[in-house]
């Protein structure tokens, strides 16, 4: 939706468009648009990353302090959402949006002054080390156990759906150092160098076919005192505080609004979709408007978060109200694509057992032979960053006062 801004706030959006315009790469453009997944692959958002560390709006979401650009919380809104609809892919959010405010919040000065100069660099690639084979949702179970010999901390243990843990060379990582405390007390926040003896990674394939995810194991890891963030058992209080940043640092409405233009213009023939046979189709067509509108609330909900941080106030639960409206508005507006191209968005070779002779000529469409995949990755929508199950009671028990 346009909303009303500021004299100055409508000039630092136009800045930003004739930005993007100049400066946005094609190849990162298209590289973006032909990712199935979250995450683009390294080469693309490195590229872009660069980019924009060479304007200095890299650190958009950081302190003036420490190296970002110390924008208000509109103008973090208005810089996202006019990427978004430029199709710039998204940013390296591991490193750039969960760890660099951990480290500026909880860590030492040693620790800030390396650490995130790095980040903005992007000599270092971060991965997070959270979830594990028995302790996913219930995160507080984690087994994965770092022990204090004198000197340094030696980790054994294994993580399980990290993302991008195959290109990363660093890893944060929550960890048990007190086995003996209640589990939310006994556990710890480590930054881990990736680049050392006893690390290996196993990719996980994904029902999309992607390799996103890996399992990573640890046998007599070692990390040094140093790199312990925050105090020993003050862990699960730093996850609490990033994952609140993961449902709530970014703006998801203007980037699901931008494919949902896309699809209203290949049913209506504006594109190369299926030559407008959507058009008439009022089923798809009602769930499309429903989708719409379903965005528009999302996008209150997020600017209502935006003021709430103007006013110096933490959201707290709406949050978590936000990351379970776009996650199921993403997995929706997937499947609204799924229905658009139908089997004509296979690959002919997949299609053929399908259907034999009568196997439809595939469309020659990034958009087409995107769409199944993506729906496929995005099932993961309603699982990471806290299941849909963990938002709704955590909004129970916050907004409605219910339960124990």
């Amino acid at each position: 939706m346009d909303i009303d801004l500021p004299p100055e706030d409508a000039a630092f959006r136009d800045e930003v468009r004739t930005f993007l315009a100049a400066h946005l790469p094609e190849p990162v453009r298209a590289g973006a648009a032909a990712s199935p997944t979250v995450f683009v692959e390294p080469e693309i958002g490195q590229a872009w990353n660069a980019v924009l560390n060479d304007k200095g709006w890299l650190g958009y979401q950081w302190p003036e302090a420490h190296g970002g650009t110390g924008w208000s919380p509109l103008r973090r809104y208005i810089f996202e959402k006019e990427c978004a609809l430029a199709g710039a892919p998204n940013l390296t959010v591991l490193g750039l949006k969960l760890v660099a405010p951990v480290i500026w919040t909880f860590g030492t000065e040693a620790q800030k002054a390396f650490y995130l100069p790095r980040i903005l660099s992007g000599e270092d690639y971060w991965c997070q080390g959270f979830s594990e084979p028995g302790s996913g949702s219930d995160l507080a179970s984690l087994q994965c156990r770092a022990v204090w010999d004198g000197q340094q901390y030696v980790l054994n243990g294994s993580k399980m759906w990290t993302t991008h843990a195959h290109h990363a060379n660093r890893m944060f990582c929550l960890v048990r150092t007190d086995a003996s405390a209640k589990k939310q007390a006994g556990i710890s926040f480590l930054l881990i160098d990736m680049n050392q003896p006893g690390i290996s990674v196993r990719p996980i394939l994904t029902v999309a076919g992607d390799h996103e995810v890996n399992q990573v194991f640890l046998e007599d890891v070692v990390v040094p005192a140093q790199d312990l963030v925050g105090d020993e058992g003050q862990g699960w209080t730093i996850a609490k505080f990033l994952l609140e940043n993961e449902r709530g640092g970014s703006c998801h409405a203007p980037k699901l609004i931008y494919d949902l233009d896309q699809l209203t213009k290949a049913a209506t023939g504006e594109s190369d979709g299926r030559g407008g046979t959507m058009a008439q189709d009022t089923h798809w067509q009602r769930r499309a408007a429903r989708a719409r509108l379903g965005v528009q609330a999302l996008e209150m909900i997020e600017l209502k978060i935006i003021s709430e941080l103007a006013q110096g106030r933490k959201p707290g639960p709406q949050t978590s109200l936000a990351k379970l409206l776009a996650s199921n508005l993403r997995q929706e507006i997937d499947l609204l694509a799924v229905d658009l191209y139908g089997p004509a968005g296979l690959q002919l070779e997949l299609a053929r057992p399908l259907y034999g002779d009568n196997a439809p000529e595939p469309v020659h469409s990034r958009d087409a032979q995107l769409a199944a995949p993506r729906y496929l990755n995005s099932r993961a929508w309603t699982i990471f960053g806290g299941t849909n199950e963990v938002q709704a009671n955590i909004i129970a028990r916050s907004v409605l006062g219910l339960g124990g």
